[in-house]
């Protein structure tokens, strides 16, 4: 194993956006649209989490870069049909390799944190579907998920 050099690598503004879901009971989503949690607010506990995961990445993938991130941004939205919550993470650099694992990454603890704050009143929640959206930058170009 090792990390890869990018040493020669060009600095070039780079983008990835990730998206995943946590899909629960309507009731479950309610509780989070009426603010009845006993933990808190789900979604800005979330969101934090995500951003903080963003920056932490290095320290959770073995082999990922430590870059300076210049932008990272979670939002978190209620979906009723199905219902679920959706998390998009927007990650920005400008370095010599990729932001999509930060991305990734955010999505995961956002969905790992919503999981935590509500498992005491739906135990069959699912997180779902984390993919990469989107990235730009560097020698790959562009890349939209079809």
């Amino acid at each position: 194993m090792k990390m890869i050099d990018v040493g020669g690598k060009e600095k070039t503004r780079r983008v990835a956006v990730a998206r995943g879901f946590v899909e629960m009971q309507a009731e479950t989503l309610e509780r989070i649209r009426g603010g009845r949690v006993e933990k808190g607010d789900v979604l800005a506990a979330a969101r934090l989490a995500g951003i903080m995961a963003a920056k932490r990445t290095p320290d959770i993938i073995p082999l990922c870069h430590p870059i300076g991130l210049t932008s990272a941004e979670v939002e978190l939205a209620l979906e009723d049909e199905p219902s679920r919550v959706r998390i998009e993470a927007r990650v920005e650099t400008t370095e010599r390799t990729g932001v999509e694992m930060e991305a990734l990454t955010a999505v995961c603890a956002a969905a790992l944190t919503v999981y935590d704050m509500l498992k005491s009143v739906d135990r069959a929640m699912t997180i779902s579907t984390v993919q990469l959206e989107h990235k730009s930058g560097g020698r790959s170009g562009t890349w939209n998920r079809a």
